[in-house]
């Protein structure tokens, strides 16, 4: 099969012929249709995922057809249409049985702990317990949109973050994942503010329906820009980028006894990110995580896809070659462009 890897970290990323995947007892092999390209992969590239074993085939937003299917399968079939979370449980573990896949201490990540989407094939293992079903009147591109990205986003801000209809959220950042946040903030009857530093991303996420945004650029006090906007601070806030500026104006720009969910990634250096911790304390702030979604919670998910509510393909911007999002990949932390660009045609 033909797949983007590389050899090296920060290496160069090169389209070759590799050995296609092998069939896992309890797995199947996809056949990939489409691939987001997301951040998350860079910092795979760069090294910052210990889980890496080089050479590496990254991917892990994938969308595709099921080509093969292991004898320990029982709910899937050659042909059918399937998406995956970015986190595969064991479905065995105590986190597993009570529905919590996403922080299973066995997880298989495609595109992480296994070579992923970039790729013709990827084998997928735990395939009763992981595989998602696509509606047919839901296409690739669009399931793709929905991997990391957009269902990250809906357990950030529906889970973890229970948003309620009329309270303020502030997004900070508004790449794919902010993004898919601001829309189904707005569809859940929240008041999304968008923050960003590019002009073209805060006009989209004005489409999907930020109430309000700010440029990083032009306001010096993000959290005070915030305050006054609100009258008194959001209700909740997502970080959605993942560095210490944005993690520290959205935990700055609460209301007491707001809330707080670590979405985008800190990574490297800045793992160990100091936070205002005094602010915490003092306003009775919350802190959670979001670490993508379990396959089982893809239903509601998927209905409010099917109801209208929820347009992940209007968040696609691009439609790449393999080449073209090896390329891209590698210029992730430039952040090239808005939306969410999807690998469509392995053959190039």
């Amino acid at each position: 099969m033909r797949a983007a890897i590389f050899d090296t970290f920060r290496g160069p990323i090169e389209i070759r012929r590799v050995a296609d995947p092998q069939l896992p007892e309890d797995g199947v092999v996809i056949r990939v249709a489409a691939n987001g390209v997301c951040r998350s992969d860079w910092h795979g590239w760069i090294g910052h995922d210990s889980g890496i074993q080089l050479p590496h085939v990254p991917g892990h937003e994938l969308a595709g057809v099921v080509e093969a299917v292991g004898r320990q399968v029982r709910d899937f079939a050659v042909g059918d249409r399937v998406t995956v979370p970015f986190v595969v449980g064991c479905g065995r573990c105590a986190e597993c049985r009570d529905g919590s896949p996403q922080v299973c201490a066995d997880q298989f990540q495609p595109g992480f702990t296994a070579w992923g989407g970039f790729a013709e094939y990827v084998a997928i293992p735990r395939a009763d317990c992981n595989l998602v079903a696509l509606p047919e009147a839901l296409d690739f591109v669009a399931a793709a949109a929905l991997g990391c990205r957009f269902a990250t986003a809906w357990r950030a801000v529906i889970e973890q973050g229970r948003a309620r209809p009329g309270e303020w959220l502030a997004v900070h950042g508004c790449g794919g994942v902010g993004l898919s946040a601001v829309m189904i903030a707005a569809a859940a009857g929240a008041l999304p503010i968008a923050v960003d530093v590019s002009a073209e991303a805060l006009s989209l996420a004005r489409d999907c329906g930020a109430v309000a945004t700010l440029d990083g650029r032009a306001v010096d006090d993000i959290p005070a820009a915030i305050a006054e906007l609100t009258g008194g601070g959001a209700q909740l806030s997502l970080d959605a980028l993942g560095s210490p500026l944005t993690a520290r104006n959205s935990l700055l720009g609460l209301r007491p006894r707001g809330r707080h969910v670590q979405v985008g990634l800190l990574l490297g250096e800045d793992a160990g990110t100091p936070l205002p911790m005094d602010r915490v304390i003092g306003a009775e702030l919350e802190i959670r995580g979001s670490h993508g979604m379990a396959a089982q919670r893809y239903p509601q998910l998927l209905d409010a896809v099917a109801a209208g509510r929820l347009a992940p393909q209007r968040l696609v911007s691009r439609r790449l070659s393999l080449s073209a999002g090896a390329d891209l990949l590698a210029r992730m932390d430039q952040f090239p462009g808005s939306g969410i660009a999807v690998i469509t045609d392995f053959s190039a």
